[in-house]
């Protein structure tokens, strides 16, 4: 089958950073589906780890944690799918990724492909969709329901691809206010469109710009985005007994800082399931399901943003560069071999 992966931990500007090469076909486990890949989106993870993980001497590794595709076939305990149905999911970091025209993955983080997108679209939303869910419900607490309750939450990188669907969640499930930091014009009607109610500029200090919008400190934070750089202001901008919940790597903090104000802090990884084959496994499948049908009632719109043509080494180099420049804007797709 036709694969794209590297061989050596190169910069994406090195011309054998990514590779296309034939790769045999895989054969699936009890739990595992076999699907067709139709389409897949790039995503920050993919960069990291091609740096991080050096394949083993003579292998090629496969990069790629969002698919869209139909099943081919199921393994011998499935019960969630059959041959034909359309899937989409995000996979788990420590198997081969999807960046193939045939992939392996558990069912039990699988979803059924909303019917209203086409296989592009549906693409773009798994991954994103799953860690915005567990960021919003689960690890920082916040109930659905439009009943008021005084909360607010305050995305950081809102334009993103995890940010593009947060902001959804929380504006149109929840009686959050919801505020979306963003730094150019584009960006901005971006995340106003998804749903933000106001939107503030993350190059300037961020509680300097909720006070000019008159808005008082907030009581929950998504840092999405270059949190070590808003560090200070994070903190600041949080109400005491209030929570901050994490999703990328800050080579440094001091959280010693939300002492004080007691700020309950948490990580969110949503690869965490799968990667530890955890008993609520499953809570992947019924998520991506639930995602799917808000999607096909149009209570949430695809976070597409550009297509880069065919499954390929040279579209994906290019497709992780812009990501890697930290100048894109929703998910970027590219779609079949």
């Amino acid at each position: 089958m036709k694969a794209v992966g590297y061989r050596q931990s190169l910069p994406i500007s090195e011309p054998e950073s990514l590779l296309d090469f034939i790769a045999p076909q895989p054969v699936p486990g009890p739990r595992d589906l076999l699907v067709e890949i139709r389409a897949i989106a790039v995503n920050p993870v993919d960069g990291k780890v091609r740096l991080r993980a050096q394949p083993p001497a003579g292998q090629t590794a496969i990069l790629g944690w969002d698919a869209a595709g139909v099943v081919k076939a199921t393994g011998s305990e499935c019960t969630l799918f059959k041959p034909g149905d359309e899937v989409w999911y995000a996979g788990d970091v420590t198997r081969p990724g999807c960046n193939s025209e045939l992939h392996l993955v558990d069912e039990r983080i699988v979803g059924r492909k909303p019917r209203s997108l086409d296989f592009a679209q549906a693409a773009a939303l798994p991954l994103t969709s799953l860690t915005a869910w567990e960021m919003l419900f689960e690890r920082l607490g916040i109930a659905t329901g439009k009943q008021p309750h005084g909360q607010s939450l305050l995305i950081i990188g809102a334009a993103g691809g995890v940010g593009s669907i947060l902001t959804q969640l929380a504006a149109r499930l929840t009686a959050l206010t919801v505020i979306g930091t963003a730094s150019r014009p584009e960006s901005r009607e971006w995340v106003l469109q998804n749903g933000a109610h106001h939107v503030i500029d993350h190059s300037l200090p961020l509680s300097e710009e909720l006070k000019r919008l008159g808005l008082p400190r907030v009581t929950h934070v998504a840092a999405l985005t270059q949190t070590d750089k808003h560090w200070d202001q994070i903190v600041e901008c949080l109400e005491p007994q209030s929570h901050l919940c994490l999703i990328d790597d800050p080579p440094s903090i001091d959280v010693k800082l939300l002492k004080k104000k007691s700020i309950a802090l948490h990580w969110e990884l949503m690869f965490t399931r799968s990667m530890f084959q955890t008993s609520d496994m499953i809570a992947q499948h019924h998520f991506l399901n639930e995602v799917s049908a808000l999607v096909d009632a149009g209570i949430l719109r695809t976070t597409f943003a550009e297509h880069f043509g065919r499954i390929c080494a040279g579209n994906l180099k290019k497709a992780q560069a812009l990501i890697e420049s930290g100048r894109s804007r929703g998910k970027i797709v590219l779609e079949g071999f």
